[in-house]
């Protein structure tokens, strides 16, 4: 195909979503061409969307073409993508399957912003987009492209065992999908929220124990925490959380705040404490993610909004004053 021109969902300086179009001239033999059902709106989206850039990185769609090369994937075949778009391929990093650490990685916001989730259509190289499972709906497959990735990687990536007891801080739009990986991994699951309202949902999710973090000075939980993982957008209280953790435990921060991530020495030393950095899942990771949530039935709760202008800035205007109950979904044509 020649002359591909398709609508594209852009940010702009005063934070206003723009509607524009992308012209392919045809795509190459190792690409595919998506037609886009869905879209995730993330966290992301919302720190980019003052940039003259197509937003969204969580898409589903359909493949409408393939190029010459590719065998991996045919037309009618239901596709994702996440954060990464393509990787060197022969550093280190690459070659250990660890490409979203590749010095030469292309993603979001970084590359290809001509082109994003917020879009009627995307070309992409085949061999960075992902089969959706069958058992798996396209709406709920969408905030597993980053979402899901990102704390399946964390989980699966860094020593996390079954019968880990295994804390998570935050039940949104992170914190609820790990709460579902983590017990399905047979996890000893506690959850710590700024309120009780969650409870329930918490303990529906797969969570064992549920703290109430508002208010306290001192958290009584019993048997220590292994690994802590913070899916809230706001940095915790470390001296509530510090005392509860167990020797050699590890710290997770899998969301992004401004400002420095501050610990005090002593606690990280004494009680040799590891904080580690993780992202989005690297490819391998994201298609074992994908079966996981397919064969223990992990869904996103979800809100779905029409894949428009007024979609996206009442999906984007609801997710900033933290009103979606989870995670927000563009869907096109609705």
């Amino acid at each position: 195909m020649t002359g591909i021109d398709f609508t594209v969902f852009k940010g702009s300086a005063n934070g206003e979503i723009v509607e524009s179009k992308t012209h392919k001239e045809s795509i190459k033999p190792d690409e595919v061409l998506l037609k886009i059902t869905h879209a995730g709106v993330c966290g992301t989206d919302q720190h980019h969307k003052t940039l003259d850039m197509v937003l969204g990185h969580e898409g589903v769609g359909v493949v409408q073409q393939v190029g010459s090369q590719v065998t991996s994937f045919k037309v009618g075949d239901r596709a994702g993508w996440g954060f990464l778009h393509n990787s060197c391929g022969h550093c280190d990093e690459c070659l250990n399957a660890n490409e979203m650490f590749c010095p030469e990685r292309a993603m979001y916001a970084q590359s290809n912003t001509d082109q994003g989730a917020f879009a009627s259509y995307a070309v992409w190289k085949a061999a960075f987009i992902f089969h959706i499972p069958d058992a798996i709906t396209s709406s709920d497959a969408a905030p597993l492209m980053c979402a899901g990735a990102t704390m399946f990687n964390s989980l699966y990536s860094y020593n996390v065992r079954p019968a880990d007891r295994v804390g998570i801080v935050g039940v949104g739009g992170l914190g609820h999908i790990a709460i579902q990986f983590a017990a399905k991994m047979g996890c000893e699951v506690v959850v710590f929220s700024g309120s009780g309202g969650k409870k329930e949902e918490a303990k529906s999710l797969g969570a064992r124990e549920f703290y109430v973090t508002r208010g306290a000075s001192k958290l009584e939980i019993g048997k220590p925490i292994k690994h802590l993982f913070v899916t809230s957008s706001r940095v915790p209280d470390w001296n509530l959380f510090i005392p509860v953790l167990a020797p050699n435990a590890t710290i997770y921060p899998t969301t992004f705040s401004e400002g420095n991530l501050t610990i005090s020495y002593l606690p990280l030393l004494s009680k040799g404490l590891t904080i580690q950095g993780s992202f989005c899942a690297s490819r391998g990771v994201h298609v074992k993610m994908l079966k996981f949530a397919a064969i223990h039935h992990i869904k996103p709760i979800t809100e779905e909004f029409p894949l428009t202008v007024e979609g996206i800035e009442e999906a984007m205007d609801k997710l900033e004053k933290g009103e979606v109950r989870y995670r927000a979904v563009l869907v096109a044509g609705r």
